[in-house]
């Protein structure tokens, strides 16, 4: 009899914290829905590409910090590194840059899960390209504006889609060599809306 009432004791035991582990998901699901900034929130974003296997191997790593002005502006510093090494040329490429961006919410859907922005940005870089015959440095200023999304799956962790570069503007400046300027400028988005995107998840505290 006593071995029964345990087992009976157990399996209640199981089911309650099943329904309550079940019930907290559920709840912070839901918590996403309605989501709003305000002064003082800040944010953590960040994304990881990794491609590796036949002529080429990339690592890149690009986290932000945000901080909001308001429910609709934000501003922060941000931090981008790469390697991209080609085989067939045996040609590494390293880029570490800093910079600021301004981020501009102007549109909610899905009860406030879906939050696209227009982010303008502006940064330094420091570029080295190595090959089995020269090792070349050169220092880089860029400014662009790109379209993206994010979108809350809780109240404080969302996933981050960069969709589309509107503006993009690149000054690269070698230290032996011939200062060049690029400028890019594309407003149908969507062409490229997906033609390099990048994916990312942002914290907000």
């Amino acid at each position: 009899m006593k071995t029964k009432f345990f087992v009976i004791l157990s399996m209640l035991t199981f089911t309650f914290a099943q329904a309550q582990e079940e019930q907290q998901v559920d709840s912070e699901l839901n918590s996403a829905k309605g989501v709003t900034f305000q002064n003082g929130d800040m944010f953590l974003e960040g994304a990881i590409k990794i491609s590796t296997g036949g002529d080429q191997d990339f690592y890149g790593f690009s986290p932000k910090f945000g901080y909001l002005l308001n429910d609709k502006v934000a501003v922060g510093a941000k931090v981008n590194y790469s390697s991209n090494k080609l085989e067939s040329t045996d040609t590494k490429t390293n880029v570490f840059g800093v910079g600021a961006f301004a981020r501009y919410y102007f549109l909610e859907l899905d009860k406030k899960r879906f939050k696209a922005f227009a982010e303008a940005g502006l940064g330094y870089g420091r570029n080295r390209v190595e090959t089995p015959t020269s090792d070349n440095t050169s220092n880089s200023v860029t400014g662009d504006v790109t379209v993206g999304l994010n979108y809350f799956v809780t109240k404080n962790i969302a996933v981050t889609f960069t969709l589309a570069n509107v503006l993009a503007y690149n000054s690269v400046s070698p230290e032996d060599g011939v200062s060049s300027n690029t400028f890019d400028l594309n407003i149908n988005l969507f062409e490229n809306i997906f033609d390099q995107p990048q994916f990312g998840l942002l914290y907000r505290f």
